[in-house]
């Protein structure tokens, strides 16, 4: 019985190996946001792409705090106190943990 489980835990195991999990944690980002001068204090680094099809997630700019409570809709705070995230923009992709696009329809902000 022991050799079953354990035969069994490894084809479990072995069929995961070599495959990176799907981390996409920015797409649950919304809400209040706070864009910091210095990049030790931000809690993520992005990087603000100039063309959509490349960007991770499609940002839409809210005007009301209140309506920013999906996916990629963003309310930009000048109060650090008042946000829920902080953000530092990075100039070069490979040093961001993300990328952005900023789209001018709210309906298809999101995870591309």
């Amino acid at each position: 019985m022991m050799r079953i489980l354990i035969f069994c835990g490894l084809l479990v195991f072995g069929s995961m190996a070599g495959k990176a999990p799907e981390n996409k944690y920015y797409c649950n980002l919304f809400g209040a946001v706070y864009i910091e001068d210095k990049q030790g204090f931000a809690d993520f680094l992005v990087y603000e792409e100039t063309s959509e099809a490349f960007a991770d997630l499609a940002v839409y700019e809210q005007d009301n705090q209140l309506f920013a409570n999906k996916s990629g809709l963003w309310y930009f705070t000048e109060n650090r106190a008042f946000a829920d995230f902080s953000v530092f923009f990075v100039e070069s992709k490979g040093h961001s943990d993300f990328s952005i696009y900023f789209i001018s329809n709210e309906s298809f902000a999101g995870c591309q």
